[in-house]
Order: structure tokens, then sequence, then C-alpha cells
């Protein structure tokens, strides 16, 4: 909002002083209207019960007066009160009596007018003699609170009225708003006061936190927040926390994905420049030199390109989406497939690669993909299982979910690596030797690409176990295949999006 100070302190306390102000106002306008209804009310009664007592003075003194006008004189002067002036009326609306002089008249006597018998006499005449009429009227010294009503004696009528000043009522009823136009600035310069104190007091956790957080940046995400109590901004700053981990974790592996990067990258590349500086520093090479070059730097090539095209695959997952080609298939004819694929692998090896539990696998889903994360798969099991060895492949339907298996006779796991073996660049070297592949880029990227296909696609890759002689990976997809939407993607495909990657498991 326009207007206000940009410090949430100083908004808090602006808005709790206003909060407090409309009661506090609201609270003065009423009381107000309550006192001058009461001091009202109690003017007019007194103002009854005085005409009450001279009509009641006045039938004792007829008693004594045969003549009705000597003894409403003699009432009027007799009965008294205290700022209080009794008028009585001829029909005519000429005085007849008055108690006493009012400010700035003359005193009373037949025939007189005071300068209020004007405004009686209206009265009067816009009135029913007979009615009792009660009103506020204006002086010249102020207002008067003025009680008229009929008064009968034998058998003539009269009117009578009872005029009271009301500077002692509009002199409390000043007092009072006195009293508020005071006491609400003060009340709220006080509230304000003691609500900026608390606030700045209540946000002192926030000050330290963000304090704390100016000083962390990429090199210091060790620290972490202050949490000083069990509050609201205790809850905040564990979050944030939390937050600081997840994103150390994730700098952490970014670090480490450069840095394995760079460590793969680094081996192709050097063999390039150097069997090009090799071949270039002599002049006159045989046909044959220049092949071993050249089948040289094409496999440091080909293994540079795998590598490029796994780490591109992964940021692409990385950011979000990928592109997909789904296609109604079936799973088992994709399985047949790779495994006829990597046998020549395999036979050079003397490796066997076994088929078991095939069934009838309609899927929608992208082949190439698929088959890719199948590849990776077998390759993995072809590269760590001994001369001699079988890799089998087991198929089966169960819960409504594919399930395949694909077990090799490694030298297994070790239980503080498992884990760990889907994170990206991550080899146990000491257990399951690195081999270079045809296939795949042996950069220890196969299995983090296989589970964000998986993932694509609705299922789940995890390794179901490992023990020497035994290692067993465990691919399950809901049958069907896709079901999340899909959306056109370049050249053609469809873009199906799903969450990003997150940090590696502890």
């Amino acid at each position: 909002m326009r207007g206000l100070p940009k410090s949430v302190r100083a908004r808090l306390t602006v808005w709790y002083s206003v909060m407090l102000c409309l009661p506090l106002v609201a609270f003065a306008v009423v009381s107000y209207l309550a006192f001058s209804r009461t001091l009202t009310s109690r003017t007019d009664a007194f103002l009854h019960d005085a005409l009450t007592v001279f009509g009641n003075e006045l039938l004792v003194e007829r008693r004594l007066f045969p003549v009705v006008e000597e003894a409403i004189r003699t009432t009027v002067r007799e009965v008294r009160f205290r700022d209080l002036q009794i008028v009585v009326l001829e029909e005519g609306g000429a005085v007849l009596a008055s108690s006493a002089t009012a400010p700035g008249t003359h005193a009373s006597g037949p025939g007189q007018t005071l300068p209020l018998s004007s405004l009686l006499v209206d009265a009067l005449e816009t009135g029913d003699v007979g009615e009792v009429r009660v009103s506020t009227m204006a002086g010249p010294e102020g207002g008067y609170r003025v009680r008229l009503q009929p008064l009968v004696v034998g058998d003539r009528s009269f009117s009578v009225a009872g005029v009271y000043p009301l500077a002692e009522v509009e002199g409390t009823l000043r007092r009072i708003r006195h009293l508020f136009v005071v006491a609400i600035p003060l009340l709220l310069l006080i509230a304000g006061t003691g609500g900026w104190f608390l606030a700045r007091r209540g946000f002192r956790p926030l000050s330290a936190m963000v304090a704390r957080a100016r000083e962390i940046g990429a090199t210091t995400l060790h620290e972490r927040l202050p949490v000083v109590a069990d509050d609201e901004l205790g809850a905040l700053a564990r979050v944030l926390n939390d937050l600081l981990d997840r994103l150390e974790r994730s700098f952490e592996q970014q670090r480490r994905f450069v840095a394995d990067a760079s460590h793969e990258l680094r081996s192709p590349t050097a063999i390039l420049r150097s069997e090009t500086d090799i071949t270039l520093s002599r002049e006159h090479r045989t046909e044959a030199e220049y092949r071993e070059s050249l089948a040289l730097i094409q496999d440091a090539a080909r293994r540079l390109a795998r590598v490029v095209d796994d780490l591109f695959l992964l940021a692409r997952a990385d950011g979000g989406h990928m592109v997909l080609h789904p296609a109604p298939l079936y799973l088992d004819e994709v399985v047949r497939d790779t495994v006829r694929a990597v046998r020549p692998l395999a036979e050079r090896k003397r490796i066997r690669v076994g088929l078991s539990g095939m069934v009838e696998a309609p899927l929608h889903g992208d082949p190439d993909l698929l088959g890719r994360l199948l590849l990776n798969l077998l390759d993995n099991g072809i590269r760590y299982s001994p001369e001699g060895g079988s890799v089998q492949v087991a198929m089966a339907r169960s819960g409504g979910v594919l399930e395949i298996r694909v077990a090799d006779p490694g030298p297994g796991i070790p239980a503080e690596a498992q884990a760990r073996v889907f994170e990206r660049f991550f080899r146990v070297d000491s257990a399951r030797s690195r081999t270079e592949s045809p296939l795949t880029s042996g950069a220890g990227l196969g299995l983090a690409i296989g589970r964000r296909i998986a993932e694509m696609h609705g299922g789940r890759l995890e390794l179901a176990s490992s023990r020497p002689g035994r290692t067993e990976f465990l691919l399950t997809l809901p049958e069907g295949g896709l079901t999340a939407p899909v959306r056109e993607g370049p050249g053609g495909g469809t873009d199906r999006s799903f969450p990003p990657a997150g940090p590696p498991a502890p």
C-alpha cells in the first residue's frame, strides 16, 4: 500500500496503531453520546419533578388566594430551584409570572414578556395546548432545556414552562471532549511506542538471521541460521536451514559432477591431442602407422562423443524435461532386441546372456530410451562379469507392473557403496574394475541415466541385491506405460515434464 513505510516493524506499528485507534474513537463517540443522553435525561427528569412540585404547591396556594393570578404569582415567588426559571404563560402567550430574571432580561411582572416568551408562544401556537413539549432552545448565553406543559387552575387554562440553562451540562460535555482529545492520542502514542519496541524485540531473531544469511555464500554453505526459539521464526529458520542443506548437497554434487566430467573428458581429449602430435611430429609415416593412429583417434572420439551424449541427456533431465517419442510397443521385443545387440560383445568375453520368463507386454513408451536403459544394464553386467559367466535377464508381470531383472555373477558391490551406485560418475573400482565398452561411455553415467528414463515412464530402477557372485538390478514399469500428459516437443517428438533430479542419496 502506498504511503506505508518500507520497514515491516514500522508497518506493524502503524497497523497496530490504526487498529487500536478505530475502537478507541468508536468508544469515545459512543461514550460521549451516552454521557450526553444521560445528562439530558437527568435534566428532563429534574424539570418534570420541579414542575410537579410547582403544581402541587399551586393547589395549596389556591385555597389561600381566591384570585387565580395572585395564587400563581405567590407560588412562583415561593417555589425556587437553583438555576431553574419557572414561567407561567396565559393563553395568549403573555407572561403571567416568572420565578426569576433570566440572563439579560428584566424582572417579571404582569404583561411583561421575557426573551424566551416568543419561543414559548411559538411552541403554543404550533402545538396542542394540552401537549407536553420538551426541547432545547438557543439563548443569548448558551442553550436552554425547556419543558412546556399545560396548567389547569379551576376553569382556566395556562401553560407552565421550566427553563433550565445547559451551561453546566455543556461544560461537562466539553471536559469529556477535551479528555478524549488528549487521552486518545496519548494512548495511541504509548501503544505505538510499546508496539514498536515489541516488534523490534520480536524481530530481533529475524535480524540475526538476516545478518547471518548475508555472510553465507558459495564458499560458506556449511554455516546455518541461528534457531533461537520454537516459534514461527524458529520454524522459518529451520526451513531455511533445510534449504541450505539441500543447496550445499546440490553445490557439492555440482562440483563433483564438474570434476568428474572434466576427468572423464580429459582422457579422450588427451589421447586425441597426444596421438595427433605424435602423428604430425614425423614428416613421413607408413599407411599402417597412419591407420593405427587414426584408429586410436577414432576410439577416443567415439568415447568422447558417448560421454558428451550422456552428459547432454542428464543435463536435459535435470532441466525438468526430456524429449520423448512415445509409441505403442512390446516391451518383450525391446528386451529381445537389446539382448541380441549385446551378444557379440558378450561372446568376445565368452559370457552368455540368457532370457527367462518372457511375457507379452504391450506398452506405450519411447522404445529408444527404454532400449538405452536395458543396454546400460546389460553392458554393466557384461563388463563386470568374469569370463565364462552368465548374465540373466528375467521378465515377469506382478500386481499391475512389469518387472525386468538383470543379474550378473560379478564380484558384487560393497554394502557401504550400494546407496551411491546411481550417482553420476560413481564407480566402485576396487570391486568392479572398469573396462572399456563400445556400447556405453564407461564414465559411471549409465545407471543414473537408466533411473531417469525409468522415472520418465512412471517406473523405478533399483538395486535389488548385491553380494559376491551375484548383483541384481530390478526395473519396474506400470502396465500400459506413460500415463502423465505429454506435449509436443521439438522435432515432432513429445516433451514430458517431470521433477528435476534431486541431490544424491547420503
